[in-house]
């Protein structure tokens, strides 16, 4: 095609970016009908609002893959026309380029079966979990690993299949690169592990075995996120199954969590992980604002922003000594007895489980080994679906001693399957990698960081992440962002030392 002159360009330009909003706008209206149905939505209109659901995403894929889409694209990409563009424009088109590279290969009336096949079998492993019915959910999780292939094989791949799965979630991550960081954590973790296990120095828990209001969870809660600075004008806490955080724009932008009559910290951890999630999207530049860049780059350094609020902030020694008191005050009577640091010991404690949202900081790494293990062989055809519970229950025995008693605490504990969410697992590993890595560069940029944890003064620590990563959005990568952030690629080395620092001194190793 000839040349065109830069007012036809920014006409092309202009026409693309309101097609772009307009799928955005889309996105938001699925992602709010999403909250809905995992938030309260009546059970018998659950199949009908997943037909909703399927049909909002079609028209969705079908903008992204049309004809006006395609002539954007094929006019902003044009030898020497990308390189002109402003940086958000270049890489909002270099973004819907791959995008749409990818989508052209899935027939619509496919991918629409696919979506409405997602939201039924999310309602499906709901009920399969609550039943402890593997059975139930089985010929569900079938078609979506069948259809989930069957597009690897549209898409195309290098290496294995699942290399294709991992792409999607953290661009540029492989098997290999994966194998072997994953391959550095266990070397080092399994052998402390086994020092903490047998070590006579073990926490004292007794105490969180008694009955917590769930309302007064709900209030500390609350509470909590309010000194993390989460916006409640952007926002709001709702109480589900299975936590999560949806951002539908920075200013909408909602969390969950899960409430347990016998342990307080399981609601307290998960709304703090779920918080994390919300100030980056709270926190993403005006911008990006109906753009396909306004979302966090990676899931792996969006977990790596729950993360480090959760664990980094949230289970250290400063911020119980901060906060300690008026959690006593919430529960007046039942932990008057209980000093910070018997307090702060128990919620470190290190425990091989079966539960991995519940799992601590040590051995959490093994769960998401485990499913990546699984994953790779389902994907790549080593194992069928029926072969997972099984599989699973061995898997569990060899690298955490434990065995689940039923599916429910087993193969059917996690929401992301049902969604077709195959590769993302390993985020939540790479999230840790890169929480500790970040966390490493803000105590040498400000040496006084522990003690801004200890007095409660959280808000610069929420400024620096916002400045070094939150306003970006998808602006830069992965790679970029991390290297921008300390200096170096992802490197396993910081986890190895954070844990290896704290559980030996929690320990007394």
């Amino acid at each position: 095609m000839s040349r065109l002159s830069q007012v036809e360009v920014e006409a092309q330009l202009a026409g693309y970016k309101k097609l772009v909003r307009k799928m955005k706008q889309y996105e938001e209206a699925v992602g709010l009908l999403y909250w809905d149905m995992r938030t309260g939505a009546p059970k018998k209109g659950l199949e009908t609002r997943s037909e909703v659901v399927g049909e909002l995403s079609t028209e969705i894929f079908r903008m992204s893959v049309s004809d006006e889409m395609g002539g954007y694209l094929e006019v902003l990409t044009a030898p020497g026309q990308l390189e002109e563009l402003d940086a958000i424009s270049r890489k909002m088109v270099t973004e819907s380029k791959k995008e749409y590279d990818e989508s052209k290969k899935i027939p619509p009336d496919e991918y629409q079966a696919y979506v409405v096949l997602t939201s039924q079998a999310e309602t499906i492993w709901e009920e399969a979990k609550n039943n402890n019915d593997f059975k139930l959910f089985e010929p569900y999780l079938e078609k979506i690993v069948a259809t989930t292939i069957k597009f690897i094989d549209l898409w195309g791949y290098e290496g294995v299949k699942y290399n294709c799965l991992l792409d999607m979630y953290e661009r540029g991550m492989n098997v290999e690169k994966l194998d072997k960081v994953f391959g550095a954590l266990r070397e080092r973790i399994v052998p402390l592990l086994k020092q903490i296990q047998a070590s006579p120095n073990h926490p004292d828990r007794s105490f969180l075995n008694q009955q917590f209001d769930k309302d007064k969870q709900k209030q500390f809660s609350l509470f909590i996120l309010r000194e993390m600075i989460y916006d409640f004008d952007a926002g709001r806490l709702d109480e589900t199954a299975h936590p999560f955080a949806t951002g539908l724009n920075p200013g909408d932008v909602r969390i969950t969590t899960r409430f347990l009559p016998n342990d307080p910290t399981s609601a307290l951890f998960g709304t703090i992980h779920e918080g994390g999630h919300a100030l980056y999207e709270q926190n993403i530049a005006a911008d990006l604002i109906g753009t396909n860049l306004c979302t966090g780059t990676s899931m792996g350094i969006h977990e790596s922003q729950s993360l480090f609020w959760e664990n980094v902030v949230g289970r250290s020694r400063g911020f119980w000594e901060r906060y300690y008191g008026e959690l006593q005050q919430n529960f007046k009577g039942q932990l008057d007895d209980v000093n910070v640091d018997t307090f702060y010991r128990a919620i470190n404690h290190i425990e091989p489980s079966l539960i991995r949202i519940e799992a601590d900081e040590l051995t959490y790494n093994l769960h998401i080994m485990i499913r990546y293990e699984l994953e790779k062989s389902l994907i790549n055809g080593d194992i069928k679906v029926a072969d997972l519970p099984e599989a699973w229950n061995a898997k569990y025995k060899d690298y955490l001693g434990v065995e689940p008693a039923t599916d429910s605490e087993g193969v059917l504990q996690d929401v992301h399957w049902s969604g077709g969410a195959f590769g993302y697992f390993p985020s939540y590993a790479l999230g840790y990698m890169y929480a500790a890595q970040i966390t490493n560069t803000l105590r040498k940029q400000f040496p006084e960081f522990d003690d801004w944890v200890a007095a409660g003064h959280l808000l610069p620590i929420k400024e620096w992440l916002a400045d070094q990563i939150h306003q970006y959005g998808k602006l830069l990568t992965p790679d970029e962002i991390i290297l921008k952030v300390s200096g170096e690629p992802l490197n396993p080395e910081y986890l190895i030392q954070y844990l290896e620092n704290k559980y030996k001194h929690v320990y007394g190793l």
